[in-house]
C-alpha cells in the first residue's frame, strides 16, 4: 500500500497550523489555548509518523519520492516541493516528532510563570515543521530552506530572553557561525547543480558515477576533483549546523535559552541535522574517500577535544552541551569510515539519552530556583527520586555502559573505526577510545555533584524582608530579568564562597527545600528514560548490521565496516556480554572508580588535581582560546575593518572628493567668476580690449 500525499502533509503542515495559532492568536486563546493547540498538532503529526514507519518497515509500503508542488522553472531547471520517505527519513520523522512532543509537554511545567508563554510555544512549534521540512524533502532547495529555518528559529529561541545581554549575544553568535557554515553549504548545491545538473536527490544520487574524473579548475596547475569539492562544502554545512570543530562555539553559548529548546535543539533535532545530511548524500560521499578523511578527522577532534573542556564546567546544562558536542564528533567519525548506519543509529539513540539529560538539567534548575550552578547542589537524591533515578539512566546510557542503547550504538562506532583502513582511522580511534573515559568522567563528575554527597545549599525561610524577597521571586519567575555573570562567571573558581552571585539571589541560598518537579515535566523523563534503556537492544540488528536502510544508504563494499562487523555479530545478549570485556568498558569503570572516589569520599581530591594540573585546566576552562580568537580577529577584526572603509572610503573618498570636492570645485569656479562682474566701467573697457586683441591674434595665427 503506498502512502498519501495528505498523510505526509499534514505530518509537515499540523506543527505549522499549532505555530500559528499559537503565534498571532496567542493573547485570544490563552496560554492554555497556546498549548493545547501546539501539543495537539504535534500529537497528531507524531502519530501518523509512527504509522508511517509501520507501513515502510513492515506494512510493505514502497518508497515514496513525489513532487508536490512546482515552485519555479528557469529552462532545464525545476524547483519542487517534495516529500522523498524511506526508511531513513521515517525514522528520522518519528525522533524528531516524539522528542519535540515531550518538549512540548514538559515547557507547560518549565514555562509556567513566564510572560512570553504563548510565544515559546509558537517558537517551537515552528522548529518542528522546519526540521520535518529538512528531513521529509527530496530536492537540495526544499533542503536549503529546512536548513535555513531551523537555523532562523534556533535564534529566536536561543535569545527567547531578549532583555538578557548574554542570551542576545549568545544568538548572534549562532546565527553567525552557522552562516559561515552555510555558505560552504550553498556553494555545494550550486556545485551539484553545475555538475549534474538538477536538484532533485534521485537523479543525482543516479548520475553520481560521472562525477568520476571530473575536475574542477582553477588554474593552469590547480585541479580539484569535482566530487571531494562538492562533499567538503556540503560537509562544512554540516559543520556549522552539527557544531563540528571549528565552528563549534555556538552551541555551548546557545545555553543561554530556555532548557526545553537545549533538549529540542542541541539533544535531537537540529544539531542532527548535518549527521542525516552527510548519511543520505551516501552515494556522493563514497566517490571521495578524500572527503570521508576530511570527515573523520574533523569528528575525531571534536569526539575528544570538546569532551575535555566539559569537564571543567560547573554549569550543569553546559556539561550537558560540551557532550553533546562531543557525542556528535562519535557520530561524524562514524560518517568518515563510511558507517553511514552507525552514525544514524547513534543519532537516534542519542536523541533519547541526551533529551533526558537536558530535561532532567531543567527539572533540577527548578527545583534549585534556577540556580544552575553544580557546586551549590548536593544530596539532590532524596528530594527527587525521579529526576535522579532517570538521569542515571541517561547517564549510563552516555557512557556506554552495556545493554544501555548508547553501548550498542557508541561501541559499534569505536570497533568501525578500529576496523577501518582509512587515512586518519588512526588517530580516530585513539580519539574515540580516549573519549570514553573523558565522557565518563564529567558525567559521573555531573551526578555526584548534583545528587550525591553532601548538601551545599540551605535553606531560608524569609520573613520581614519583603523587598529582597520580591526581588529574589521576580528574578527567579522571570529569569529575563535576573542578574546575568560574564561568561567564565561559573568556572572562575571551584570555591563556593569566592563565586559572585548571580540569578538575582544569593548563590546557593533557597527560600524552601527543593522537591520533585511537577508531572508535566517528570512524565516526559520517564518516557524518554524507556527508550535510552531499551531502545538500543531492541533495534541493533536491524538498523547496524541489517539492510534496514536499504537503499536509503548506499555503501561501496570496499568500505563496508559494518557489513564485517555483521560477520561476527551474535545478537544483543551476547554482544552486551560481551562489552564487559572490552576496552571501552574498562575506560569507563575506571573513570567511575576515580570519580566516585573523588566526589564521595575525598573530595578535597578535587582542589588537589586542579592545583596540579593548573595549566591544563587553564587552558580548557578557557576553551582553547578559540572563541578569544575569533572574536579578535573576526569580530574586532570586522570593526576595524568596518572603521577603515568608513574613514578611508567613506569619508575620504566619497565625501571628500566626490561630493564635499565637486562642491568645493563649482564653488571656487563660481567665486572666480563672480570677481569679473566687478560693476566699474574702466573694468569693462579693460576686458574688451583684451578679448579684441585676442581675437585678432587668434585670426593672425590661423593666416600663418
Amino acid at each position: 500500500m503506498e502512502l498519501s500525499s495528505s498523510i505526509l502533509l499534514t505530518v509537515a503542515l499540523a506543527p505549522l497550523v499549532g505555530c500559528l495559532l499559537a503565534g498571532f492568536l496567542g493573547r485570544q486563546i490563552g496560554r492554555v489555548g497556546a498549548h493545547s493547540v501546539t501539543i495537539l498538532g504535534l500529537l497528531v503529526s507524531c502519530g501518523l509518523s509512527f504509522y508511517v514507519l509501520y507501513q515502510i518497515s513492515m506494512g510493505g509500503a514502497p518508497v515514496y519520492n513525489h513532487n508536490l508542488y512546482t515552485w519555479f522553472e528557469i529552462g532545464k531547471y525545476t524547483a519542487s516541493v517534495g516529500f522523498l520517505i524511506d526508511r531513513l527519513t521515517a525514522m528520522m520523522m518519528v525522533v524528531v516528532t516524539f522528542v519535540s512532543l515531550l518538549v512540548h509537554v514538559y515547557t507547560i511545567g518549565y514555562m509556567a510563570d513566564d510572560p512570553g508563554y504563548q510565544r515559546f510555544f509558537s517558537y517551537i512549534s515552528l522548529f518542528t515543521f522546519s526540521m520535518l521540512m529538512l528531513v521529509m524533502s527530496n530536492n537540495f532547495l526544499q533542503l536549503f530552506f529546512g536548513w535555513e529555518a531551523v537555523g532562523l528559529v534556533s535564534y529566536l529561541l536561543i535569545g527567547f530572553w531578549f532583555k538578557r545581554p548574554t542570551a542576545i549575544f549568545a544568538n548572534l553568535k549562532a546565527f553567525l557561525v552557522n552562516r559561515v557554515g552555510d555558505f560552504g553549504f550553498l556553494l555545494g548545491i550550486a556545485a551539484i547543480l553545475y555538475f549534474l545538473g538538477t536538484l532533485d536527490y534521485s537523479t543525482a544520487f543516479s548520475t553520481a558515477p560521472t562525477l568520476v574524473g571530473k575536475t574542477l579548475t582553477l588554474s593552469q596547475n590547480i585541479h580539484w576533483d569535482a566530487a571531494t569539492v562538492i562533499c567538503i562544502l556540503l560537509f562544512i554545512g554540516a559543520m556549522g549546523k552539527s557544531a563540528q570543530v571549528p565552528l563549534h562555539v555556538w552551541l555551548p553559548d546557545s545555553m543561554e535559552g530556555p532548557t526545553p529548546i537545549s533538549a529540542l535543539i542541541h539533544a535531537a533535532t537540529m544539531v542532527t541535522a548535518g549527521i542525516f545530511m552527510v548519511a543520505r548524500m551516501s552515494p556522493l560521499y563514497e566517490l571521495s574517500s578524500t572527503a570521508l578523511s576530511f570527515v573523520l578527522v574533523i569528528g575525531a577532534t571534536g569526539a575528544l577535544f570538546t569532551g575535555l573542556i566539559g569537564i571543567v564546567q560547573n554549569d550543569i546544562k553546559r556539561v550537558v552541551a560540551y557532550s553533546t558536542l562531543s557525542q556528535l564528533g562519535y557520530m561524524t567519525v562514524a560518517l568518515g569510515v563510511s558507517a553511514y548506519a552507525g552514525a544514524v543509529f547513534h543519532l537516534m539513540t542519542h536523541a533519547f539519552f541526551k533529551a533526558l539529560l537536558f530535561l532532567g538539567a531543567g527539572s533540577v534548575i527548578i527545583a534549585m530556583h534556577h540556580e544552575q550552578d553544580m557546586r551549590y547542589m548536593g544530596g539532590l537524591r532524596k528530594y527527587m527520586p525521579i529526576t535522579w533515578i532517570t538521569m542515571w539512566i541517561g547517564s549510563l546510557a552516555l557512557c556506554g555502559v552495556p545493554f544501555f542503547s548508547g553501548y550498542y550504538s557508541k561501541d559499534a562506532i569505536i570497533e568501525a573505526v578500529h576496523d577501518s583502513h582509512r587515512w586518519g582511522s588512526g588517530y580516530a580511534y585513539f580519539c574515540v577510545l580516549a573519549g570514553a573515559f573523558v565522557t565518563a568522567t564529567y558525567t559521573f563528575r555531573q551526578m555526584y555533584l548534583t545528587f550525591h554527597g553532601k548538601e551545599r545549599f540551605r535553606v531560608e525561610h524569609h520573613h520581614g524582608h519583603g523587598h529582597d524577597q520580591a526581588k529574589d521571586e521576580h528574578a527567579h519567575h522571570h529569569p529575563e530579568h535576573a542578574d546575568v555573570s560574564g561568561p567564565h562567571a561559573h568556572a572562575m573558581t571551584d570555591d563556593p564562597a569566592k563565586h559572585g552571585g548571580h540569578g538575582g539571589h544569593e548563590p546557593g541560598v533557597l527560600e524552601h527545600a527543593p522537591k520533585e518537579s511537577p508531572w508535566v515535566v517528570t512524565l516526559p523523563l520517564i518516557l524518554l528514560a524507556i527508550p535510552s534503556l531499551l531502545v538500543g537492544a531492541v533495534t541493533v540488528r536491524p538498523l547496524l548490521y541489517g539492510s534496514w536502510f536499504g537503499g536509503a544508504i548506499r555503501v561501496d563494499e570496499a568500505n563496508n565496516v559494518l557489513g564485517e562487523m555483521a560477520r561476527e555479530f551474535q545478537g544483543w545478549l551476547s554482544t552486551g556480554m560481551i562489552g564487559f570485556t572490552q576496552l571501552p568498558f574498562f575506560l569507563v569503570l575506571s573513570a567511575f572508580v576515580i570519580t566516585t572516589y573523588i566526589y564521595l569520599f575525598n573530595p578535597a581530591m578535587a582542589g588537589k588535581i586542579k592545583s596540579a594540573l593548573k595549566p591544563l585546566w587553564i587552558v580548557l576552562d578557557h576553551k582553547y582560546w578559540i572563541d578569544d580568537i575569533y572574536f579578535a580577529v573576526f569580530a574586532r577584526g570586522g570593526v576595524k575593518l568596518g572603521r577603515m572603509f568608513w574613514k578611508g572610503g567613506d569619508a575620504a573618498v566619497i565625501d571628500g572628493v566626490l561630493i564635499d570636492g565637486s562642491a568645493g570645485m563649482v564653488q571656487r569656479i563660481a567665486s572666480g567668476v563672480r570677481r569679473i562682474q566687478s560693476g566699474y566701467l574702466y573694468h569693462y573697457a579693460f576686458a574688451m580690449i583684451l578679448g579684441l586683441i585676442l581675437l585678432m591674434g587668434g585670426y593672425w595665427l590661423v593666416g600663418q
